[in-house]
């Protein structure tokens, strides 16, 4: 019987993940960047960035536990997912198409420091270290009139501790 479940589950996910991919309007549509006549602000840029993030995330495959994870002694992380047995603690970077540099760029050492604060807070609520887990950081380009670019940097410091 629980192998049943097992794979119903496996199925349903595969299922879900397929749908999102194929019919989310974020993941599909051409951007508008603009609204009212007025170019979005960088907040709106980074608001959708995530939303689109997550939508790609779901079609491929992952689940997301939390949004925008706040540790009350510091820390942040934009998305906290998982994928199969692995926990992600992912970083959203949005950029306009054409603007300088690649967004991996932007997480530098004091962004890391926050993202491992973050991770580390949400561990320790869950009672173990005993799990795989990851940090990842999804890019996305938004151009005006183009379908968003989505790219994952999986792994983005391997070398960070955590603690």
């Amino acid at each position: 019987m629980a192998r049943e479940s097992i794979s119903k589950r496996s199925v349903d996910m595969v299922l879900a993940a397929f749908i999102v991919a194929r019919f989310s309007r974020l993941l599909n549509s051409r951007c508008q960047l603009t609204r009212d006549d007025r170019p979005l602000s960088t907040e709106e840029i980074g608001r959708l960035g995530e939303k689109i993030a997550r939508r790609w995330l779901m079609a491929n495959g992952a689940k997301i536990l939390y949004c925008n994870f706040r540790a009350p002694r510091g820390g942040e992380v934009d998305i906290v997912a998982r994928e199969g047995k692995c926990l992600l603690f992912t970083e959203v970077k949005t950029r306009r198409a054409g603007g300088p540099g690649r967004p991996l760029e932007a997480v530098n050492e004091a962004k890391r420091r926050l993202i491992r604060r973050g991770a580390n807070e949400w561990l320790r609520l869950l009672g173990t270290r005993e799990i795989p887990w990851r940090f990842d950081v999804i890019e996305v380009i938004l151009e005006e009139g183009e379908k968003p670019r989505v790219h994952r940097v999986e792994n983005a410091f391997p070398d960070a501790p955590l603690s």
